[in-house]
């Protein structure tokens, strides 16, 4: 157990590193677009963003599962490699030409208005390229290969970084310009990822098989309606917020909204490891003791980032860096406040892609679209109900209720059908820990305030050690 578990954190911290340096040089952006864009230029951004992350799910069709799925057992990953990477070429290319015909209605319907037709043109490059790219990165994913994956994302992203900031800050191109970097960080990885591709359309001539292909699409398309209820959770708020409050307050929630960022990153080092180890030893015969075992350390270190996040990223985004220089422009602080609700979603999601188990390892992922389904109606009420009473904060906080929701009704499939025997003595106490801990900050900061950075720092300080104290206990 020991061994399978430290190999996983060995290959989650390989994958992080391109997941964090990406992560974290985005971020480096907000601050540029804070002071280069005004809130409403940032808020189209966000909405249109916001699209083609739902549209990405349809584009790729949950073909990067399949492959995982079927690669993993079928003798002929070759055939399975060719049906993913064509279905998803073909499918592109049909989404594409009736996006970019009917570019101007879907602008106004998204709310960025018909004027920003020709940011929906160059999203249909950017979606176009980001699918044609998952199938070879997926591929890598199960064979294992980390470095190869976190070079090509490496690059990419830098790609990105430095053409945001040459289309910006040197040929003033606009928001258009965040838009061309990330077409151009596309064509990298998929130049760089060429030799995987062409390595198997070349391996033998295509030859279509149908049942193969039909057990395939049946594997895939629940992670289609699945994968847009839990985008929406993430990304309807935009839209919503664009009716409810404007493109400006679009823009002040969307910098803020970033700063999840940072949980997030746990959330995906761990997620790109995760999946392939519990596929390959799910057969062990101490399998569902390691895979309780993972959550323990997960959540321990999880709450752990949590609270860091929380307690010390409001202080240092008001903080002057470099004179009158701050992480993110005063002119988007108004936003502060979301910032600990959306940690709180993304820590939650971490807790359901701990449970992902079940469903995959019992192959009934319709269950998927039912949970996730729940988690966007909760989104969707939630937003509806709290933003006109209390702004931006209100889908912060529906950020948070719906990823909960999501994770315990994924907790309740997965001990039904694939039972695991979770550490919960464990997970209680370190649930109790991490809410005692905020309930601290809050009360020192309500009563004496100028000791509140010291009390979050001690706090911080203290809390891996009882972490560590629980788990081993």
């Amino acid at each position: 157990m020991a061994a399978s578990i430290k190999r996983l954190g060995k290959e989650t911290l390989i994958y992080g590193t391109s997941t964090v340096l990406a992560r974290l040089l985005n971020f480096c952006l907000v601050p540029f677009y804070t002071y280069y864009l005004l809130p409403g230029d940032y808020g189209v951004i966000a909405t249109t963003f916001a699209v083609i992350a739902l549209l990405n799910v349809i584009f790729l069709f949950g073909m990067d599962q399949s492959y995982l799925r079927f690669a993993s057992e079928h003798e002929q990953k070759t055939d399975v490699f060719q049906h993913c990477f064509y279905g998803v070429l073909l499918n592109g290319v049909v989404l594409s030409v009736l996006l970019w015909l009917f570019a101007k209605p879907f602008a106004a319907l998204i709310g960025i208005g018909t004027q920003y037709g020709y940011i929906i043109h160059l999203a249909v490059w950017v979606l176009l390229l980001d699918v044609l790219n998952m199938i070879p990165f997926t591929k890598l994913r199960l064979e294992r290969r980390p470095w190869y994956f976190a070079g090509v994302r490496t690059a990419s992203i830098v790609v990105n970084v430095l053409g945001n900031i040459f289309f910006i800050a040197v040929l003033h191109k606009g928001i258009a310009s965040i838009l061309w970097a990330n077409i151009f960080a596309s064509l990298t990885s998929l130049l760089l990822l060429s030799p995987v591709v062409w390595q198997e359309l070349l391996a033998k001539k295509p030859q279509f098989q149908k049942e193969l292909a039909r057990g395939m699409l049946k594997f895939a398309w629940p992670f289609v309606p699945s994968g847009l209820a839990s985008l929406f959770i993430s990304v309807i708020d935009k839209p919503i917020l664009v009716h409810l409050v404007g493109l400006a307050q679009v823009g002040i929630y969307q910098a803020n909204f970033k700063i999840g960022v940072f949980m997030m990153l746990l959330v995906s080092m761990f997620d790109q490891a995760w999946r392939p180890f519990f596929l390959a030893h799910a057969k062990e015969p101490e399998a569902k003791q390691t895979f309780a075992r993972v959550l323990t350390y997960f959540t321990a270190l999880g709450t752990w980032f949590l609270l860091g996040l929380a307690f010390l990223m409001p202080p240092i985004i008001q903080s002057n860096l470099f004179g009158n220089f701050h992480l993110i422009s005063p002119n988007y602080w108004s936003g502060l406040n979301v910032i600990p609700c959306v940690l709180t979603g993304y820590f939650f999601y971490g807790l359901y892609v701990n449970f992902m188990i079940g469903p995959v390892m019992t192959k009934k992922t319709r269950v998927l679209l039912w949970i996730t389904l729940l988690g966007a109606a909760v989104s969707i009420t939630t937003n509806l109900s709290l933003v006109p009473h209390l702004g931006i904060l209100g889908a912060g906080w529906a950020v948070a209720l719906s990823y909960g929701s999501m994770a315990l009704a994924l907790f309740l499939f997965t001990q039904k059908h694939y039972t695991l025997p979770y550490e919960y003595k464990k997970l209680g106490c370190i649930a109790a820990a991490c809410i005692l801990a905020a309930l601290a900050v809050c009360l020192v900061d309500k009563n004496a305030a100028q000791l509140t950075l010291g009390v979050k720092v001690g706090l911080l300080t203290l809390y891996p050690l009882v972490m560590w104290k629980i788990v081993r206990g």
